[in-house]
C-alpha cells in the first residue's frame, strides 16, 4: 500500500484597504464580563487535583502548600521542619527573615508531596502551642467560593435593638 500524504495549499489573502476597514469595523471587541458569555471560554480545561466544592483545599502545580502564621520570631528553620516533619516528609519550606533583625518574620509556607500529610498538619498543628505562641495553619490554596463556616465561627449578625415599651 502507498502511503497518502495531505497538504493544503494556503494562498495569502489579498484584501483591499477599504474591505479591511470593513472588517475591523464588524468585528466585536469583547473586554471584561463580556468574556464570560463567550464562544472563547467555552470548552475542555485542565483542572488541578482537588475536591470541587467552595473553599476545599487546592494542590498548587507542585504539591499541597500549607502557611503557618504567629510563628515565634526566634524559631529556626530546624525548628519549624522537626516539628512538621512529624506530620509527613516536607518537600519545600520557605521561613522569610526580616533583613533588618535577621529574625524569622512570623510566617512560614511549608510544601508536602501528599494530601494526607499536609491536611494531618493542618488539623494538627492548628492551634498547638510551639515556642510559646499558637500557631495558625490553614491551606495555601484553596477553590474559590464561599467557605463552609464552622461551628466556632458562626456569622455575627446583629439584629434590632428592641423598641422601648410604651405604656
Amino acid at each position: 500500500m502507498e502511503d497518502i500524504v495531505i497538504t493544503r495549499d494556503r494562498d495569502d489573502i489579498e484584501m483591499e484597504d477599504d474591505e479591511i476597514d470593513r472588517l475591523k469595523k464588524s468585528a466585536s471587541k469583547k473586554k471584561g464580563r463580556g468574556l464570560a458569555r463567550s464562544e472563547v471560554l467555552r470548552g475542555d480545561f485542565d483542572e488541578l487535583e482537588g475536591e470541587t466544592r467552595p473553599g476545599a483545599p487546592q494542590k498548587s502545580i507542585e504539591g499541597w502548600i500549607i502557611f503557618v502564621t504567629n510563628v515565634h520570631i526566634e524559631a529556626t528553620e530546624n525548628d519549624i521542619f522537626d516539628k512538621f516533619s512529624e506530620y509527613g516528609e516536607i518537600k519545600n519550606l520557605n521561613a522569610n527573615l526580616d533583613r533588618r533583625t535577621g529574625y524569622l518574620k512570623g510566617y512560614v509556607c511549608i510544601e508536602y508531596e501528599q494530601y494526607n500529610e499536609a491536611r494531618l498538619a493542618v488539623e494538627q498543628a492548628n492551634n498547638e502551642n510551639f515556642l510559646g505562641q499558637e500557631l495558625k495553619v490553614d491551606w495555601a490554596f484553596v477553590r474559590p467560593g464561599k467557605k463552609a463556616t464552622s461551628s466556632k465561627r458562626k456569622e455575627r449578625r446583629r439584629g434590632r435593638s428592641p423598641s422601648p415599651d410604651t405604656d
